[in-house]
């Protein structure tokens, strides 16, 4: 292999070719073959005999920095920076300390917020070349070293410097953000179109050339943020506003201005067509393509306004540019020799002057005039036409010029701030001069001072140059052919400028009447532009700010001593002079970063590179220079572990030392003779230029000897397995031949034999099938014959049993006939002698009812005997029904037998005429039997004839049919084709619906998350901007100390939410808190108030009417032992009536009662306020029943009594005394006296009793409503107080007192529920006594027993309950101020670690829940309310202290959901419980619904979530690129490339580097932790599939913008890290959470760069496997594919157009970058807990001993 050189060439500048012949000493040529195969031979030099330029070894062709090359020289830079821009579509390549930026004229997508992000804190030798790596580390400088930066762009026109200047202040906006409200980073960027519009237009290489230089101060607070800006300007290029030449421009603003012409704002100024303009038409092109003139226009009026220059300034300004146009307008004509004239009334002089408020005459005087001033005399003199013509445009530039200071001077205003400036970072952008062969003085670079001549000429002005310089310098030549031009070799190249008018044009002379005028203007905006700049006014109407450093204006000098008026006499060349020397000043006091902008071609065309035109401008901005200084030391720098890892291959096993640097030194002195090539440092070693070079093809030769040893071992081993393969293949056809043959012998033989049994078969089949057609009609005749005979014989047995059947009935029914008759007379015989022997016994019965021995025997037995004659009477009555219904049920029956009977008779009567008809009828058949017998042997014969007719007919049916089968085997045929062809339809329709189906499902997936994730990054912006509100509070209360004075009332209500006692030092503390309530709660709350206002008036009308009802019953009936008998019937119903109102007074205070728990509770319907009511009913039901037995049996006395006095007036007196005499002997009267006395005091008792119970009821109704009287006072007295403070303040108080007001009144009524109960159970309990007493005394006692009277008399000994051990309910109760202690002691000041470690996951979230249950057990809202806001405001509290911490944060995750899961679980709802055992459903919260809030912890843990993702992804961060990227896991497989100035991040594993194990491990860490938390194995997936996708994010990003990194083996590294990491998910059976699908671009990338790259087969299987990538992602890594060795090769541009043309059609984004900080749509799925809450136990760590089980 031959040495490749470059040559020398016309058109390309440099060629490259090879040596076909070694050179000699001596040979005065060189033979060569050039690229195309054609052949060449080089003359070298006879003097020098310099040999041409080596060219590097391909692996190094494209390489990032120009420095990293081994031979450095111009050939190698012009064909690496042609291969970066043309082939790989780079535009940015490093040379040093120096970026070049090639103009791709075309718009590229690498400079988003995600490139920009991508950059931000990386070193800038990790990433590719980029404008974006310059100003970060421009950034990271000034913010290191404490010292300010500049940023220099610079480049001809047309090569991009304005567009990189704008991108480099873009990159500072976007990361650094704004240290004050105001938004400075946009006013900084909405600068641009402003001085895009004033100062840029268009040249004939570049539409948007910029016409003036700039130097623009971004200024930095301490935290390194903008605060603002400031601009200088330099040199505007005020010619252009009069002349332009072909193909340009005048200044863009005066173009966007006639474009708008006819919006109606703009009618005033009076403008047209720019052609219609002199100032706009004379470079014939006023349009530029693709740009809109009125669009831009609102662009520009938008940064005006964004930048505080308001509507009536901006209209001003407008008509100022205006004005110049019209003035460009006004013709001069000649009116002698010496002098001129303008034509009255000029339409266009009229409207500048009404334009600029100026007088027609002076203006039209002046311009043709100028005033001559003398010691003496003033002279005016007339201007010829070409001087005035002159004069009139130096008017017109002095205008735009400063109009132009104006804007920049209020831009500044607009940009400055008070906040003091603690660095900036300046960028400047010089515009640049085209290299043409001669050019004017406007684009003259500075020379030594202007002379100046007030009499001097062009002329002579170039003769006294000859003369000074042309001998003395040799920068200085003359042309050959002129005497009025010079040539001056700058740096760049050799430029020449002619004479004409150049003094002229450096006076920039402006005739002072002119000037004079215009100050005398009516306009006030242009009076203030001729106006000295420090009294011009702001049109904001704000003055500069005092903060920050002292800035360099565009004012002029204030040390001169001249007028104002003398101001514009100022040369062009001191004013450049001034401006150079203070820019240099400011550049010297700042750390330089330089930017070179390269001009590719002069046409303007997209990624098209002229070699001539780069060459010129690499000479010219000193790239070249830079790459001749580098090529003079050790341009080549190793760390000897990287020389080691790359040239590992050229050393012997016994060369290998362990220490690497020995081992470094002894192979280099063996493989580089001459020492002095390269040198060893500290960690590095040094190699001159081309060593590098020589080393690689070593290398390359000696990987080339063993790729040919191993090429020939795996040639035979393929051969031998080539062979070996046919050999089997041979034997095995043999094996299967043979058995072939044997098979096809056996399958013949087996044919054979089956015929002949198949023969056999069917003739044994048809013989059988005739015997048994024979045997079938004998047996068919035989049985119908039988059939007929048994028909017979049963038609005969049949009559006989019917008749016989008819005989039993009729003879049955004669006998129960007169069974029934002689019944009916009997029964009727014992009726009238029972009635006979029943009336004798009743007038026996009567008599006896009149004697008195009857009447004591009544006595005696009188209560028992009643009862067992009303018990004998119910039970007869019973029967009698029993007996009627079953008589009843009898006779109909009887009714329906008997018609059914008569029935069956008339029936029988039939059969028997039919059976008559029969037996004549059979001699009739056995004749018709004898004449079918002859039918029958005819129809035999027909039969024969008939068979022999269907034999034929049968032959020629099979023939039919074997046709008909085979045109159905066609059909069937046919229709299995359609059926499959209708099934394929089918299928294919399935599977289209299927598709349709997946997408569109896949489409609402899509929709949901995007939903989700909008949402949840709503939640993300609303938590940023608390965290920013907080911030801004913190420097507010620093920046303002002392006592901060607030409203009393509002202080003490928001005290109730504070939730630690070192947060409630202030009242700041408790509005944040208060703010954290949820505005739908409180609106909730009000209405609820509301409905607490109204339940209250509705129990003040209740008690107003029972206090009036109570004011009734307040005295009772007298009743004593003896007059209760003697009670009249009046008395008694109106002791009956007053019952009644008790028990209607008693409902009504039941209905109170559960109105007064559904006020309390919020709920009526609540299982607490059921089981009381429950227990009150039941209570009153039993005194119900005892009361109507003690009215039974007053009224049973009461009767016989009555009775008693009626037998006494019925019989005579003497009987009735004989009969008391009796009873007195007897004693039964006076035991019936004072049973009936103790009755009587028994009722008594109990009427007392109620009445002091019902006293004592009225007595607390009556407390109750002095109660409620004084609360009313109270309540207006607090309305009062509350009318005085501000409207929000006053809603807030009101709403807390009443809501514990109301609180306190149900926990009040709760009590006197409880009260009620307890007397209900006591008076139930007594009820049962006296009810058992009274059984005992109605039944009789004994003597010897004790009297009911005495009874009553002995009290009642309490009876002794045992009280169960009360069941543990699953709450923990606190006192109210013990809630800080509560949020403090389990949320603030809990340590994770040891809760993870040695309690059960989620411990703190189920005793929250626990607490919050016992709130909501006590109809407690605002122990609810506040105790929610609390924890939700402490965890946040937490979370902001420590919320970079991992642990902390996926702790709270984790029991944030348990507490949101424990909300659900326990609300009640049936979705939510299904899951529950009956003792957890008992535990559901009764009496608030806490839906809202559980959408408020949701979002918390959402806000939660995001952040345990950005702590994971700080941690993960600076291990993801090292571990995945740079870390060879596979060793010696990746080669590390020669690096050059700018060092890249080493891939070896030194110490301290993160590796894939560390990565590993720390997803293990990740994974443990939340796992010990009792994370939802749910949310543990979603967690695993964020890191994986920020993994996979971060990795191909950088792949995306790292060339170093795209290479073949560089994609073997990459699949086997993936490999790895899908091994980690198989072992923590994670592989089904998604995680690894979102590693998917990141395979599809390394495969990529592993598949071929060459056919349009390998373009096909390219576009079908990268269908994760996009087009821009999958184009960018085959431009960045970079060989690593001499094997591999690159890839060509044809293959990726090729590609391109494919994935023409797509429809995706055009991002390049993915978006490493896209956070998946988070979802807590739920998950009840098994966990019972009455078995969790408080460990004593945890201080909540103040806590209660409940």
């Amino acid at each position: 292999m031959f040495a490749r050189v470059w040559i020398p060439d016309a058109e390309e500048v440099w060629k490259s070719a090879e040596l076909t012949k070694d050179y000699k000493n001596g040979d005065s040529s060189l033979q060569l073959t050039l690229e195309d195969g054609s052949s060449i031979e080089h003359k070298l030099d006879p003097k020098t005999k310099n040999l041409p330029y080596l060219r590097n070894p391909d692996i190094l062709v494209g390489e990032n920095d120009l420095t990293a090359l081994s031979y450095l020289h111009e050939p190698a830079v012009l064909h690496n920076l042609k291969v970066r821009f043309i082939d790989s579509k780079l535009i940015y390549t490093y040379c040093g300390i120096v970026l070049v930026a090639i103009n791709p004229y075309e718009t590229l997508p690498i400079y988003g917020t995600d490139i920009i992000n991508a950059y931000s804190g990386q070193n800038m030798g990790d990433m590719d070349p980029h404008i974006f790596a310059v100003a970060e580390e421009a950034y990271k400088q000034m913010a290191r070293d404490e010292r300010n930066q500049s940023i220099i762009v610079s480049g001809e026109s047309g090569a991009g410097k304005t567009v990189s200047a704008k991108y480099a202040m873009r990159y500072f906006a976007t990361v650094s953000g704004s240290a004050s409200e105001a938004n400075v980073e946009e006013k900084v960027l909405a600068s641009n179109p402003i001085m895009e519009a004033i100062g840029n237009a268009k040249t004939t290489r570049n539409d948007n050339s910029s016409r003036f230089g700039k130097y623009i101060e971004i200024g930095f607070d301490n935290r390194y943020r903008i605060i603002g800006a400031n601009m200088r300007t330099y040199l505007l290029e005020k010619s252009r506003v009069v002349f332009q030449a072909d193909e340009e421009r005048n200044y863009h603003i005066f173009y966007q201005l006639c474009a708008s012409a006819h919006l109606p704002e703009l009618k005033a100024l009076k403008l047209s067509n720019a052609n219609d303009f002199l100032y706009t038409r004379q470079g014939r092109s006023p349009v530029i393509d693709g740009v809109d003139d009125t669009k831009e226009l609102c662009t520009t009026r938008n940064a005006f306004t964004l930048l505080g220059i308001n509507e009536s300034y901006q209209m001003g300004l407008f008509q100022v540019l205006a004005a110049i146009l019209h003035l460009g307008n006004v013709e001069i004509k000649d009116k002698d020799a010496d002098s001129s004239i303008i034509a009255p009334n000029n339409r266009h002089l009229m409207a500048f002057c009404d334009l600029v408020g100026v007088t027609y005459q002076d203006m039209s005087q002046w311009l043709c005039h100028r005033k001559l001033k003398t010691a003496m005399e003033t002279y005016i003199k007339p201007l010829p036409r070409l001087q005035a013509t002159n004069a009139r445009d130096a008017l017109a530039k002095h205008i735009y010029a400063k109009m132009f200071n104006w804007i920049v001077e209020h831009v500044n205003k607009a940009l400055i701030t008070s906040i003091k400036q603690h660095s900036f970072i300046g960028v400047l952008d010089i515009y640049g001069y085209g290299l043409v062969s001669f050019d004017h003085f406007f684009q003259l670079m500075p020379c030594p001072s202007p002379l100046q001549m007030p009499k001097g000429s062009d002329d002579s002005w170039a003769q006294k140059l000859y003369n000074t310089h042309l001998k003395t310098c040799s920068l200085f030549e003359k042309p050959r052919m002129s005497n009025r031009a010079f040539i001056i070799q700058h740096f760049a190249d050799k430029v020449e400028y002619q004479c004409d008018g150049f003094l002229e044009k450096n006076k920039d002379t402006v005739n002072e009447e002119q000037i004079n005028v215009m100050k005398a203007s009516k306009f006030d905006l242009l009076v203030e532009l001729f106006l000295d700049e420090e009294k011009a006014t702001s049109p904001v109407g704000q003055a500069p700010g005092t903060g920050g450093r002292t800035r360099l204006s565009v004012k002029p000098d204030k040390s001169r001593t001249s007028a104002t008026s003398k101001e514009h006499k100022k040369t062009v060349g001191c004013q450049f002079r001034n401006s150079l020397q203070i820019l240099m000043e400011t550049l010297n006091a700042t750390t330089p970063h330089y930017v070179r902008c390269i001009k590719p071609n002069d046409f303007k065309q997209p990624f098209s590179f002229d070699p001539k035109r780069a060459v010129q401008q690499l000479r010219a901005c000193g790239v070249l220079e830079t790459i001749r200084i580098s090529a003079a030391g050790f341009p080549s720098r190793w760390t000897y572990q990287e020389f080691f890892s790359r040239y590992r291959v050229l050393m012997k096993q016994k060369d290998v030392l362990p220490d690497k640097k020995m081992t470094c030194k002894n192979v280099l002195e063996k493989l580089v003779q001459d020492q002095d090539k390269y040198q060893f440092g500290k960690t590095k070693i040094f190699f001159r230029a081309g060593q590098v070079a020589y080393l690689e093809k070593l290398r390359a030769d000696k990987l080339r000897a063993a790729c040919i040893r191993i090429q020939k071992t795996i040639r035979c081993w393929l051969a031998r397995k080539k062979y070996l393969r046919k050999r089997s293949a041979a034997i095995t056809i043999q094996r299967f031949t043979r058995g072939y043959q044997a098979r096809c012998l056996v399958k013949f033989m087996r044919r054979t034999r089956a015929a002949t049994v198949i023969q056999k078969f069917q003739r044994m089949y048809v013989e059988r099938k005739r015997y048994r057609q024979k045997q079938a009609a004998a047996l068919a005749m035989q049985t119908i014959l039988r059939a007929y005979m048994a028909r017979q014989k049963y038609q005969a047995l049949l009559r006989e049993h019917k008749a016989l059947i008819i005989q039993k009935y009729v003879r049955g029914w004669l006998a129960r006939r007169w069974y029934k008759r002689c019944l009916r007379a009997i029964v009727y015989l014992q009726c009238c002698l029972r009635r006979m022997r029943a009336k004798r016994e009743l007038k026996k019965l009567k008599i006896e009812a009149r004697s008195v021995e009857h009447f004591k025997k009544l006595n005696i037995g009188m209560e028992n005997k009643i009862m067992q004659l009303q018990r004998k009477i119910d039970e007869q009555n019973k029967e009698n029904r029993v007996i009627s219904e079953k008589l009843i049920s009898l006779e109909t029956t009887h009714t329906a037998e008997s018609e059914r009977m008569r029935g069956e008779l008339s029936r029988l009567r039939g059969a028997e005429e039919e059976a008559r008809n029969n037996a004549n009828r059979v001699t009739s058949m056995l004749e018709e039997l004898e004449r079918l017998r002859r039918e029958l042997s005819i129809a035999q014969q027909e039969k024969k004839t008939i068979e022999d007719w269907a034999q034929t007919y049968r032959d020629e049916m099979e023939q039919m049919v074997a046709e008909l089968k085979d045109q159905n085997g066609l059909l069937k045929t046919e229709k299995n084709d359609l059926n499959r062809l209708i099934q394929e339809q089918s299928q294919q329709m399935t599977e289209k619906m299927a598709r349709a189906i997946t997408e569109q499902t896949q489409q609402l997936q899509m929709d949901l998350n995007e939903e989700r994730s909008h949402y949840q990054n709503l939640l993300t912006e609303h938590r940023r901007l608390e965290d920013k509100y907080d911030d801004l509070k913190e420097e507010m209360n620093v920046a303002k100390p002392g006592h901060r004075r607030t409203d009393s009332t509002h202080s003490s209500n928001e005290s109730e939410y504070t939730y630690n006692s070192e947060f409630a030092e202030s009242e700041e503390g408790s509005r944040d808190v208060t703010r954290g309530i949820d505005t739908s709660l409180t609106l909730k709350l009000q209405k609820r108030l509301t409905e607490l206002e109204q339940e209250k008036q509705s129990l003040r009308n209740e008690l107003e009417n029972k206090e009036e009802q109570l004011k009734k019953l307040h005295f009772f009936p007298p009743i004593c032992d003896c007059n209760l008998p003697n009670l009249s019937t009046s008395q008694r119903q109106e002791l009956e009536s007053e019952n009644k109102k008790l028990k209607h007074d008693l409902a009504e205070m039941r209905q109170s009662l559960l109105g007064n728990a559904a006020a309390g509770a919020g709920a009526p319907g609540s299982p607490a306020y059921k089981v009381l009511l429950d227990q009150l009913n039941a209570s009153c039901e039993e005194l119900e029943v005892r009361k109507e037995e003690v009215l039974i049996l007053r009224s049973q006395l009461v009767s016989q009594k009555e009775a008693m006095q009626h037998k006494e007036t019925m019989t005579e007196p003497s009987h009735y005394v004989e009969d008391v005499s009796k009873l007195k002997d007897s004693d039964e009267l006076k035991q019936a006296y004072i049973g009936l006395k103790e009755t009587n005091r028994l009722l008594e008792s109990q009427m007392q009793t109620q009445r002091r119970s019902y006293d004592n009821e009225m007595e607390a109704l009556r407390g109750e409503l002095q109660n409620v009287k004084e609360e009313n006072n109270r309540q207006q007295q607090l309305l009062a107080q509350n009318l005085q403070l501000p409207p929000e303040a006053r809603i807030e108080a009101s709403l807390q007192h009443e809501i514990t007001r109301l609180t306190n009144e149900n926990l009040d009524l709760m009590e006197q529920l409880e009260k009620q109960d307890r007397t209900i159970r006591k008076l139930k309990k007594q009820l049962k006594v006296y009810s058992k007493r009274i059984g005992e005394m109605g039944a009789g006692q004994t003597e010897g027993q004790t009297s009911p009277g005495q009874m009553v008399d002995e009290p009642i000994r309490p009876v002794n309950i045992p009280r169960r051990e009360k069941d543990f309910q699953g709450m923990l109760e606190y006192k109210k101020e013990d809630e800080l202690k509560l949020v403090k002691n389990l949320i603030l000041e809990l340590k994770p670690r040891g809760v993870a470690v040695n309690l059960i996951p989620g411990l703190p979230a189920y005793i929250l829940f626990m607490c919050l249950r016992h709130a909501d057990y006590v109809n407690d809202d605002q122990k609810v309310r506040t105790l929610l806001t609390s924890i939700i405001n402490s965890i946040k509290k937490i979370l902001k202290k420590r919320g970079d911490d991992f642990e902390t944060v996926s702790f709270w995750l984790s029991n944030t959901c348990r507490f949101l899961h424990c909300l659900k679980q326990y609300s009640g709802d049936e979705a939510f419980m299904k899951h529950n055992t009956s003792r957890q459903n008992e535990h559901s919260l009764s009496n608030f619904d806490l839906a809202e809030y559980r959408q408020v912890i949701s979002d918390l843990a959402i806000q939660i979530y995001q952040q345990l993702i950005k702590c994971m992804e700080n941690i993960l961060q600076p291990m993801i690129v090292s571990g995945m990227l740079e870390h060879e896991t596979i060793q010696g497989v990746s080669g590390v490339k020669p690096t050059g100035l700018r060092k890249r991040t080493s891939s070896i594993a030194d110490e301290g580097t993160y590796t894939l194990d560390s990565i590993l491990r720390q997803l293990g860490s990740f994974h443990s932790t939340m796992c010990q938390h009792g994370t939802d194995p749910e949310l543990i997936k979603q967690v695993v599939k964020q890191q994986f996708y920020i993994i996979g994010a971060v990795t191909l990003n950088n792949l995306l913008l790292r060339k170093d990194m795209c290479s073949w083996s560089k994609g073997m590294q990459i699949r086997y890290n993936v490999s790895q990491l899908e091994e980690w998910l198989r072992d923590k059976s994670l592989m089904l959470c998604g995680a690894k699908e979102t590693l998917e671009p990141l395979i599809q990338a390394a495969q990529l760069l592993q598949v071929k790259k060459k056919t349009d087969e390998d373009a096909e299987a390219i576009c079908s496997m990268c269908h994760a990538l996009t087009t821009s992602q999958i184009v960018k890594v085959l431009n960045l594919y970079t060989p690593v060795n001499e094997f591999e090769e690159r890839v060509s541009v044809a293959f990726i157009r090729t590609i391109q043309t494919r994935l023409r059609d797509r429809c995706e984004t055009p991002q390049l970058l993915m978006d490493t900080k896209m956070i998946y749509p988070v979802t807590f799925p739920f998950n009840p807990s098994s966990l019972a809450l009455e078995t969790i136990q408080i460990p004593s760590s945890l201080n909540l001993g103040f806590l209660t089980r409940v």
